[in-house]
């Protein structure tokens, strides 16, 4: 009876040790940085076998560069309360390292409500990529590679040197109530970009910034944006694509309930003119909202910034199975619909359902080649596609459009 009882009461320690987490509050002080203090807590709650829980208390923070690495053995919870503030001085950084970044790690959550301040200032006038042909080399504000499981909720990300949040590699990743601030002359400051991930959702957040609210980059696979407020920026764009051989399929993708305010663009697409093989398919957007925006609906597949790249050959980026469902409001371009297909592979499954979409200056028009959408409900500017038109740049365009310039 006396050893039954013992080895009972040896393997409930056994097991209590087994789910053992760590909770840990940072000693954060002013003025100091606290990556030193963040780069241990991450360390004791990586190794800890149960979920750990590491807080960052209210107040503001200087944080330098720093890398949080796993696996690691439990979950944890990042609760940033503090606005950490990066160095605004660009000559102290590594050019190689983001700011905050977590790589490998299953089961993470970010919250608190804090404020990631990349300081970023000084740094968009030495990167103004239009102005001088040279694009720096400088740190996100956040980047998550190879996360797994993870939500990164309640948290700003505010004035990054480069883009917001780079998302590279993983599965099932959430953000929710997640807002980006930045001015729309911060250039090349994309908020949320997406790449090689599957099952991504961000929902009910804000993002304003100088660059695409968010950009949706090769291999990313069932991504959902619903509730989503954009502007100032240049709209939710998938691509660029096609600059780069074997970039893989862009598949699933689905926006609902967005609301632009102000931007460049709406909802657009761009692949490279001359590109290598790509393929975009399965792409929904349905109840979208646009205020004052130049460029509603965007299919560009001459996408050519500032002139940097050669048209002798259209693009290979096949587009298929796009649907545009009730999408109303306000252009502040005329041309309010642009569908530039490829000539050298037309778009395909191609569905246009109720639109509505008004010029102030007068009639709303469109710009279609090379597709022959599928019309269901009413049309605001009306669809007509005839093939063959110019690619936005110039050209005699389809019947229901002129020339139009090249959203940016």
């Amino acid at each position: 009876m006396m050893i039954s009882k013992f080895l009972c009461t040896f393997a409930l320690f056994l097991l209590s040790n087994l789910v053992e987490g760590a909770n840990i509050n940072i000693a954060a002080k002013p003025n100091v940085d606290i990556a030193p203090e963040l780069e241990k807590a991450w360390k004791d709650a990586c190794a800890a076998t149960g979920a750990s829980t590491i807080v960052i208390p209210k107040g503001t923070f200087p944080m330098g560069q720093i890398k949080l690495a796993g696996p690691c053995k439990g979950p944890i919870d990042l609760q940033i309360q503090a606005t950490l503030k990066a160095s605004s001085d660009i000559k102290t950084l590594d050019r190689d390292k983001e700011w905050l970044t977590f790589r490998y790690v299953d089961k993470l959550t970010v919250s608190g409500g804090g404020v990631l301040d990349g300081q970023g200032t000084a740094a968009w006038a030495a990167n103004d990529c239009k102005k001088t042909g040279v694009c720096n080399n400088l740190p996100n504000n956040l980047s998550l590679n190879f996360l797994t499981n993870s939500v990164i909720r309640d948290i700003t990300s505010l004035d990054s040197k480069l883009f917001h949040v780079n998302v590279l590699a993983g599965k099932n990743l959430t953000f929710d109530h997640f807002t980006i601030k930045a001015p729309g002359d911060s250039h090349n400051t994309d908020g949320i970009h997406i790449a090689k991930i599957t099952d991504v959702n961000v929902i009910d957040s804000v993002i304003g910034t100088g660059d695409d609210c968010i950009s949706i980059g090769d291999g990313t696979e069932n991504l959902h944006i619903t509730n989503v407020t954009c502007g100032p920026g240049h709209g939710i764009s998938v691509g660029s694509l096609g600059k780069t051989p074997g970039e893989e399929p862009v598949k699933g993708v689905f926006l609902k309930d967005i609301k632009f305010i102000g931007t460049d663009n709406g909802v657009r697409i761009k692949t490279w003119p001359n590109s290598h093989l790509g393929v975009v398919t399965d792409i929904h957007y349905e109840n979208i909202e646009m205020e004052d925006v130049k460029n509603p609906i965007v299919i560009d597949q001459e996408y050519c910034p500032n002139n940097e790249c050669s048209k002798v050959k259209p693009s290979q980026v096949k587009l298929s199975k796009i649907s545009y469902k009730n999408i109303k409001g306000t252009s502040a371009t005329e041309e309010a619909v642009i569908f530039a297909c490829s000539s050298g592979v037309p778009c395909e499954g191609v569905e246009v359902g109720d639109i509505n979409l008004t010029f102030k200056g007068g009639a709303a028009k469109t710009v279609c080649s090379n597709v022959k959408p599928t019309l269901t409900g009413k049309q605001v500017p009306p669809i007509t596609c005839g093939g063959g038109a110019a690619a936005p740049g110039g050209g005699a365009a389809a019947p229901g459009g002129g020339a139009a310039a090249a959203p940016a």
